[in-house]
């Protein structure tokens, strides 16, 4: 298992949902994700009720390789940060046993206040350090 900085593992992970260019935000998911990652999405009820409504239950719930990462990842960009209302950022409370880390991020208004969305973050990570399974809890 290679060494892995915890603080600079979930900066990065959280600084590529904020990235404003295409081609940088891509590198850094080809780093951050192994070739067949798999992002599991567990979003409010609310959310996921609309999704099953629409047929779009599993490409809400999980997206798989890089091609469906960088999708993902720009659409939470675009939803979210691109109209300058809100930024995200760790909770600096990572935490590893063997290959598998968690932290929380917030979704924090870009003008201050409280925090508009918390989530916690469980990665299994490969060999390399690269993220093989991410599964995402929107917990508020």
């Amino acid at each position: 298992m290679a060494d892995i900085d915890l603080q600079d593992l979930t900066d990065r992970y959280v600084a590529v949902w904020g990235e404003p260019d295409a081609d940088r935000r891509r590198t850094a998911i080809r780093e951050l994700w192994s070739d067949d990652a798999v992002h599991v999405l567990q979003p409010p009820q609310e959310l996921r009720q609309a999704a099953a409504g629409l047929g779009f239950d599993r490409l809400v719930l999980e997206a798989r390789g890089h091609a469906e990462l960088e999708s993902r990842v720009a659409r939470a960009y675009q939803e979210f940060v691109a109209p300058g209302t809100f930024v995200f950022r760790s909770r600096g409370d990572a935490d590893r046993l063997r290959d598998v880390v968690k932290f929380r991020w917030e979704m924090m208004p870009r003008d201050g206040g409280a925090a508009a969305g918390v989530g916690l973050e469980i990665l299994v990570l490969g060999a390399d350090g690269r993220i093989v399974s991410d599964y995402q809890f929107i917990e508020g």
